[in-house]
């Protein structure tokens, strides 16, 4: 077998293994996966009628863009928390004595998570269809809505691979992600940016959940792109790169 085929093979046994982990253990999965699904249930119903009177639209359209984000930050902790969880228990150590693609733990965790991740935006997009949600894209802008989602998810996988190595216990590794689960908050998902003062309008402009939201949005709603997709885009390729190798450079060290 050439090297690329051994990494792939370990790298879906892995995957299978944290996708066996996520059925036995789905307290984890349920949390991260239903919370942002909840949160948008609870901000539709909570502001949606005073906002849909300031704005004249359906807050529902203008809400899940921004909701559907939540999902790549909350399983950002919960990679965290399983790559801590391995290291901790010397899941690691044991991998090194064996004749297999060292990476691939890893490459694992994070597939486990975009698979995750996928499984949970259908869930949001349908129960968002149930409560007034009405998208008009076509099925060239759905497969770039989900292609765009899966490519933050991977971004924000790596990030939470790094956090988890560094952390030296998972309780650590589920508090330092903290930020990246505040963002979306203090972006353009929940009220335009124009709304805000001006030092929070200035970081909600230039944060990287903002231009990804408007994308989703454009994409979903039809709403101007204008350059927000370059600059989304950059964000993912530009988070996942350090991710991957400040991932790469501390698992290298562990298993020296």
């Amino acid at each position: 077998m050439t090297t690329t085929s051994i990494a792939l093979t370990d790298s879906v046994t892995m995957l299978r293994r944290n996708l066996l982990h996520a059925k036995r253990y789905p307290s984890m999965t349920f949390s991260v996966v239903l919370m942002p699904v909840i949160l948008m249930l609870v901000f539709d119903f909570v502001f949606g009628g005073a906002l849909e009177k300031s704005s004249g639209g359906n807050y529902i359209d203008y809400l899940t863009p921004g909701m559907m984000l939540m999902l790549p930050a909350y399983l950002t902790v919960a990679v965290s928390v399983s790559i801590a969880s391995d290291t901790s228990k010397g899941i690691v150590n044991r991998f090194r004595t064996m004749a297999i693609f060292q990476p691939s733990m890893l490459a694992g965790h994070v597939m486990g998570a975009l698979i995750q991740a996928l499984i949970g935006v259908v869930i949001m997009i349908a129960v968002a269809l149930l409560v007034g949600f009405r998208p008009d894209a076509n099925p060239v802008e759905w497969l770039a809505v989900f292609g765009l989602f899966a490519l933050v998810m991977f971004a924000f996988s790596w990030l939470g691979v790094a956090l988890g190595l560094i952390a030296p216990n998972p309780e650590s590794a589920s508090n330092l992600p903290f930020p990246l689960v505040m963002m979306p908050f203090l972006g353009s998902g929940l009220v335009a940016t124009d709304t805000m003062p001006v030092g929070m309008r200035q970081f909600a402009e230039y944060q990287p959940f903002t231009p990804l939201t408007e994308t989703l949005r454009g994409l979903l709603m039809g709403t101007e792109i204008g350059n927000n997709g370059i600059i989304a885009l950059a964000w993912c390729v530009g988070l996942g790169l350090v991710g991957y190798l400040w991932s790469a450079s501390l698992f290298r060290k562990q298993t020296a």
